[in-house]
């Protein structure tokens, strides 16, 4: 496998540590925190039992990681050690890590960027009328927007993990796309019936993104 993908690019919301989980096929190789999965995987590269390509996921948000393993063990564990930080960030702050950007109007200190902002004449009106101006304005708008739509939010963000998942381990395995519609749809026993005989990890790991998705994100 080549270098690990970029750290921004892997879309994610979580906030507690990441945890990834290597599956070899069908069989799920591996499960925990990133270096120990590459570790664990190089391992069994080394020992005969798993072919490269191993697909590796973030296993909340199903998005997929490239390793290194040429060289030994002690080679991977040196690059993985590296690239731990990102792929780890720590409870509670951001886990997307971006480029570093140019400076932007604003005021960085406070975590305040000035971006460009498209609205039309009696939308500026309306917002400089209001206490503070139009700045505060719209953080007291984008705010409360983020707390009405939360719930919905994750339950999307849980969904589409699921689906992730399942079309890159399961999109040629039967079932698949009765199994998609029930959980676009909410239908956890069409779901559950359309996966039962699907091998077992991957049925497995399914269930537990689904769990995700039909509670509404949570967990």
């Amino acid at each position: 496998m080549g270098p690990a993908t970029a750290p921004h690019q892997m879309a994610s919301h979580q906030t507690a540590p990441r945890r990834y989980v290597a599956f070899d096929g069908p069989r799920r190789i591996a499960a925990g925190a990133f270096a120990d999965v590459g570790l664990a995987v190089k391992q069994a590269i080394d020992r005969g039992e798993a072919a490269e390509p191993v697909l590796i996921f973030d296993a909340v948000s199903s998005g997929t990681v490239e390793m290194d393993f040429r060289g030994s063990l002690d080679d991977v564990r040196a690059r993985l050690d590296k690239l731990a930080p990102f792929y780890e960030p720590e409870a509670g702050k951001a886990d997307e890590v971006e480029e570093p950007a140019k400076p932007k109007p604003g005021r960085p200190k406070l975590g305040v960027v000035g971006r460009e902002v498209t609205l039309l004449p009696r939308h500026w009106d309306w917002l400089g009328s209001q206490p503070g101006g139009a700045s505060v304005a719209l953080r007291k708008l984008v705010e409360q927007a983020r707390k009405d739509s939360e719930g919905a939010d994750a339950k999307r963000r849980a969904v589409n993990a699921c689906y992730t998942f399942m079309n890159a381990m399961a999109g040629n395995l039967p079932n698949f796309e009765e199994a998609s519609r029930a959980l676009f749809a909410g239908d956890r026993d069409r779901f559950d019936e359309m996966v039962d005989f699907w091998p077992a990890d991957v049925r497995d790991h399914a269930h537990a993104l689904a769990d995700r998705a039909f509670e509404g994100g949570k967990r």
